[in-house]
């Protein structure tokens, strides 16, 4: 008997570990790994100090796929939070995926711009990075500001390089966290400039205001966007709001409005894990019909 009670109270004790461990057990696959015989495509750097988010500097990356011709131009996406997606051996790996997707002529021809948020010290953060002071501000405020900061700013400095689709139909924003709110609000507020979007654990919780989004979807005229959501159920909980909560309730909105839209819902929490795993299932989703 005493045995048997050992045994109970020792799978009792080990069941919350064996789960955790469980939970966000996420693998990259193939298309997310460097191959032999793949092009790659160049990555380059530049700092920029903006206007319209005036005091902050920040570093700003642009991938170039080696099948680029500056006779056509190409499709374009922009990506908060630049660095982690930019490494080539993180969470995400987007130059990586991209070499691979436009190899197979999966995706058309991509430039993707990858922007930190704003700083005041490029330097002056933790183990001396950028202090990212201007983020929050930046990526959870409700309004057209980033837009124009991507409009006036930005890609207006790519084009000097590089040919550029003008057209919605051909641009795309992506974000995690707070990043991805602010994707989604830059298509919402111009979606003339951008009808793709992706987010990775999006913060639409009531950090300035994000909670609000869900209603306000259900009460506006349905926009000609591509939203692609997605989420955990470890995700946070805190003072702001719940994170798989208010990503249900945004899927539910754009459902209910009749969207072009899909939410891959698990059981990671506040990482790269999920999302990068299924980064070029959701590329190719985004992308399938864009020549």
């Amino acid at each position: 008997m005493r045995i048997r009670l050992a045994a109970v109270l020792l799978l009792l004790f080990c069941l919350p570990v064996l789960i955790a461990q469980a939970q966000d057990n996420y693998k990259l696959g193939a298309d997310s790994m460097e191959k032999d015989g793949v092009p790659k495509g160049e990555v380059w750097k530049f700092e920029w100090k903006s206007e319209v988010f005036p005091k902050t500097i920040r570093e700003v990356s642009v991938y170039v796929p080696a099948q680029y011709d500056p006779k056509e131009p190409a499709c374009v996406m922009v990506f908060q939070d630049g660095r982690a997606y930019a490494n080539r051996q993180g969470g995400f790996r987007v130059p990586t995926v991209l070499d691979n997707l436009i190899h197979k002529k999966e995706l058309p021809v991509i430039i993707a711009i990858f922007i930190d948020p704003g700083s005041e010290n490029l330097t002056g953060g933790k183990s001396g990075g950028p202090d990212q002071k201007n983020r929050s501000f930046e990526y959870d405020t409700l309004s057209d500001q980033y837009a124009r900061f991507l409009e006036k700013e930005i890609l207006p400095e790519v084009a000097k390089k590089y040919k550029l689709r003008e057209d919605a139909g051909g641009r795309a924003i992506c974000g995690l966290s707070s990043g991805g709110i602010c994707a989604f609000t830059a298509a919402w507020e111009r979606p003339d400039f951008f009808s793709k979007v992706v987010s990775h654990y999006g913060s639409f919780t009531n950090i300035r205001g994000g909670d609000r989004y869900p209603g306000i979807i259900r009460k506006a005229k349905r926009k000609d966007l591509r939203v692609f959501l997605q989420d955990g159920s470890n995700d946070l909980d805190n003072g702001a709001g719940n994170w798989p909560l208010a990503n249900q309730q945004m899927a539910a909105a754009l459902k209910f409005k009749g969207y072009d839209y899909k939410f891959e819902y698990g059981d990671g929490g506040h990482t790269s894990k999920h999302g990068g795993s299924i980064l070029p299932e959701t590329l190719r989703w985004l992308w399938r019909d864009t020549k």
